[in-house]
């Protein structure tokens, strides 16, 4: 897939006036530049964001759906409440809710065939932790996350769902792993979604995430079955995520 696909994890930061001039600036920014963007603000935030990016070339996304269709779930936000502000994409399975709420490979896949029900494209999120890499397991923990988080997941074609290899100990750290880490990790991911998707495994967009920046993103970006990138730090400042874009397409003129 040529056009890579930059995602912005903004977590739990800023204000209205902040995510309405963050926004602002993606989108006046990203313009002309030859990528795919989708900004994830908080969810009190998503109806500032969406009156900015309307009919922009950047998209918008969640960083949360509910499992559960409209109804008795106190706190939590259906994905027919998130289409009707305009969300495309929705981050499901971060690691930080995987650790901070416990998030199940289950639940992370009701996620995302909630999420797929409405339309909207879940960006499933797996990784190993350092632990887990320094005992070996890394490819142990890729197969278990993947399988269970895309269990009765059927996309209908390959860009309805899209894959963030985030290894937990890299971000927010400034630790990157090895291309060649990177590279193996990507290509295990690709193999078992040849497996569990026949029809579409072969072209999902596969996103790496973790301490990514303008810097480092042409040399992670052009590895072999990495398709863009899952942003957290550097999608707080407008001129570092899109750099991240524009240094990726610089490289490949």
């Amino acid at each position: 897939m040529s056009r890579k696909l930059i995602a912005g994890n903004w977590k739990m930061n800023g204000s209205r006036a902040e995510w309405r001039a963050l926004a602002a600036a993606v989108v006046q920014q990203a313009q002309g530049v030859a990528a795919d963007f989708v900004v994830c603000p908080p969810a009190a935030g998503l109806a500032d964001v969406a009156t900015v990016v309307q009919g922009a070339q950047v998209a918008l996304g969640t960083q949360d759906v509910c499992a559960h269709g409209n109804g008795a779930h106190t706190g939590e936000v259906s994905t027919t409440m998130l289409k009707e502000f305009g969300c495309t994409y929705a981050i499901v399975g971060h690691s930080e809710r995987r650790t901070d709420l416990a998030e199940t490979d289950g639940l992370v896949a009701a996620k995302a065939r909630a999420a797929l029900a409405e339309g909207i494209v879940p960006i499933i999120c797996i990784g190993e932790t350092e632990d887990q890499k320094t005992k070996g397991l890394t490819t142990k923990v890729l197969d278990g996350q993947l399988r269970g988080s895309l269990k009765d997941v059927r996309p209908a074609r390959a860009v309805d769902i899209v894959i963030a290899y985030e290894p937990v100990w890299a971000i927010g750290t400034g630790k990157v792993p090895t291309a060649a880490d990177i590279t193996e990790a990507c290509a295990h991911i690709r193999s078992l979604l040849i497996e569990l998707l026949p029809d579409t495994g072969k072209s999902v967009r596969i996103l790496y995430g973790g301490s990514v920046k303008p810097e480092n993103a042409a040399e992670i970006l052009t590895l072999a079955n990495v398709d863009g990138a899952l942003i957290g730090g550097a999608s707080l400042k407008a001129e570092s995520f899109v750099g991240i874009a524009r240094a990726v397409v610089a490289k490949a003129a």
